[in-house]
């Protein structure tokens, strides 16, 4: 599966210096999909995953169809003002700005065992957004599953000692 054929790299955009890496054409194509699902869930196949933690919002793509996989609940963090009721929220750094995520109260538990998915590693600060999340519920974090990493950003460094998996790397 040669999935940086079907990734679509935007120049300059959603800024100027920016390279967007479009994975659109990776959902549309059903088997593509499906074996993309497959292989970010089989990492964490029998590790006791609970819980799916995703970000808003290609990463609801991908979260919600390896808790299937894992036979795991899906909690979705969502950008602000979009819940009615906030538990936890953690601000971070994009490559272009600053945002934060949000999820609704009670979703994580000291019961839980949490795999992060997200479509992109890029400078981490969703990925390091929703680990707190998890420390701030006293839920066990399993792993990271991303669908692509851009490594010169080197953000695998700051999620160690956790386990990352990624399928496609960009060195940007």
């Amino acid at each position: 599966m040669e999935l940086k054929k079907l990734i679509v790299v935007r120049k300059d955009w959603p800024k100027p210096g920016i390279s967007f890496k479009d994975i659109m054409p990776v959902l549309s194509d059903y088997k593509t999909f499906k074996e993309v699902v497959n292989i970010m869930a089989a990492q964490f196949k029998n590790r006791g995953v609970t819980k799916v933690l995703c970000a808003d919002a290609r990463g609801f793509f991908f979260g919600a169809a390896v808790a299937l996989r894992l036979k795991a609940g899906v909690v979705a963090a969502r950008k602000p003002g979009k819940l009615p009721f906030v538990g936890t929220s953690v601000s971070y750094d994009l490559e272009y700005g600053k945002n934060a995520l949000e999820i609704p109260p009670h979703m994580l538990s000291v019961k839980d065992r949490v795999l992060i998915v997200d479509d992109l590693l890029a400078t981490g600060g969703s990925a390091i957004a929703m680990t707190k999340m998890v420390e701030k519920n006293k839920a066990t974090l399993i792993g990271y599953s991303f669908l692509v990493e851009l490594t010169s950003l080197k953000a695998r460094k700051k999620l160690a000692p956790v386990e990352v998996h990624s399928l496609v790397k960009y060195k940007i």
